[in-house]
Parts: C-alpha cells; structure tokens; sequence
C-alpha cells in the first residue's frame, strides 16, 4: 500500500487534511485560528463576516442541552474591513483561511466578497443559512432562486472558490444546494444549524434572549448526515459535512455519504481545540485498518452500495 495521505483538494483548495473549524468557533482572532490550526485543522474558518460592524442579540446567547448546544448569536462581527488585517496576519502564518461572510442584500454579499477577496483569503464560504436573524437575507438558502441569484453575483465579483453553506430547515435541500451549483457555486457546505429553542420551566419562558436558536453537536448529526447524502446525489461540485463531528468515526460517515471534508464546532466545548488532531488520527485509523491509502478513496463510498 501506498503512503497514506489525508491531503484533500476542495475546488483547487489545497489542504493538509479535511478537518476544518465551523464559521463562529474560535474565529474571532488571528491567534485563536492559529490555535486551532497548530491543533490539527488542515484550515480554518472566520466568524461571518459582513459589511458593517453588528453586535447580535443580547444574552443569554447560548445554552448547553442534551446531545448539543443552542446558539442565538445573530451574527455578531466587527465587519469586513476590520478583518482585514487579521486575515494577511494569518497568511503570514502561513495559515489557510476560509472566509465566512454574509450580507442584507445581493449587493452587500458582493461588497464584503470584494473586500474578502483583496485581503487575501484562500476561499469564502457564502453563510446563506444562518437561522437567527430577521433579515430577508438571513435564511437565503431558503429560496433557489434568490440563492441562485446572490451566488452569480458573488462568482462575478471573486476569483476565490466559493463554499455555498445550506440550511437544514428546508423542504428540499436538493433543489437548494442545486441552484447555488447553477449560481456557480466551487463547493456545498451542509449543513447550518437546526432551529430549536428551549424553555426554562422555573421562570417560564425561553432560555434564549432570541426565543429561537440554531441547535448544533451530536444529536443533529443524523440531520446534517442526511442533508449530505442528498446534496452529494444533487450536485457534481464537492460537499462538506457539517453537523455534529466529534470523532473520527463521524468524520468518515460524512466522508462515506459524499463529503469531501467536515467542519467542526461544538465539539470544541466537550474535547477542547484538541479535538482537530483527534479526529485527523480517527480518520487516519480508519484508512489504515481498511486498506485505504487517502481520503478521495473514501468519499460517496456508501453511495454506491
């Protein structure tokens, strides 16, 4: 058997292994990415990023529940321009970075891509799907034809691969993660959070300032594995699974329903930064014990049973 690798290329993104920090996890500073890249990540992911400075809801924000965590941050962010600096310090690293960002409108997704852009970014992941914010654009990944419309417009304006990441709170995923493909989409990320909330029963009323949050961690893993087994059958470009990675053992299950790649989060609150290296050795076990020589060998595997 040849050497085993867990080298990956998402859309000409060239990485040293598939695992990655989920949008919001530990991306508020050059260092703290720096961090989780020198604790196993092959990249990392900023917070969402948008055309201005915004603060989010106020708290409570986050609330530990069983099998997982619900989060109403509503995209806090110092804004694009900000973020400028910190993403060409973390080149300077040496680090890969791939920029989340966001926007009320076709124009302000346009606007910040621009600005991500000529900072210097690896690749942008298009946040289409975050289910706490009232704004029109705050769940396009609702609707194909306006995903459609801002991907175009994104893909106009950049030359970077873009990661359309899709929400699980909808009918037919399939249709959705399609019409970003047509928009030009490089790669599909699936999936945002589930939306969820959770009640106080001493003071009898929701725990979250926002009412509603997005759920996320282990028991939204068999949603997130899902959205992956259908977006791979609908599209031609890579997907990366999101959703509830803890182990490596997970990773490959969203690897063998067609990812390319995983995301991870919450994870980080139950197994600390440590948990990025952790997974890259599951996986490596798993191709070890199988025969396997890389991750490529891996993907959409249980697909073709």
């Amino acid at each position: 058997m040849s050497k085993l690798s867990l080298a990956v290329d998402i859309a000409g993104l060239k990485l040293r292994n598939p695992v990655m920090n989920a949008a919001g996890v530990l991306g508020m500073t050059p260092l703290l990415l720096k961090h989780v890249y020198d604790s196993g990540a092959g990249a990392v992911i900023t917070k969402s990023l948008g055309p201005h400075p915004r603060a989010g809801h106020p708290n409570p924000t986050l609330v530990r529940v069983e099998g997982g965590a619900l989060n109403a941050m509503g995209l806090p962010n110092p804004g694009a321009e900000y973020f400028v600096d910190e993403i060409k310090e973390l080149k300077k690293m040496g680090v890969p970075v791939i920029a989340s960002f966001f926007g009320g409108s076709v124009q302000e997704f346009v606007d910040v891509a621009y600005i991500l852009t000529k900072a210097g970014a690896d690749a942008l992941e298009l946040n289409a799907s975050c289910p706490n914010v009232a704004e029109e654009m705050g769940m396009l990944a609702a609707d194909a034809s306006s995903l459609e419309k801002v991907t175009v417009a994104v893909k106009d304006e950049t030359s970077l691969p873009v990661f359309v990441k899709l929400s699980p709170n909808v009918t037919n995923i399939k249709i959705i993660a399609k019409a970003a493909e047509w928009g030009g989409a490089d790669a599909i990320t699936a999936v945002n959070t589930l939306k969820a909330m959770s009640i106080d029963i001493n003071f009898k009323r929701p725990i979250l300032a926002n009412t509603t949050g997005g759920m996320s961690g282990p028991a939204v893993k068999p949603v997130a594995l899902r959205c992956v087994w259908e977006v791979a059958q609908a599209v031609d470009i890579p997907v990366i699974g999101s959703g509830g990675v803890t182990t490596g053992g997970d990773a490959i299950e969203f690897m063998l329903a067609g990812a390319s790649a995983v995301e991870v989060g919450t994870a980080v609150m139950t197994h600390g930064v440590e948990v990025y290296g952790q997974i890259n050795d599951g996986i490596r076990e798993y191709l070890k014990e199988n025969g396997f020589s890389s991750v490529k060998e891996v993907v959409g595997l249980a697909q073709d049973s």
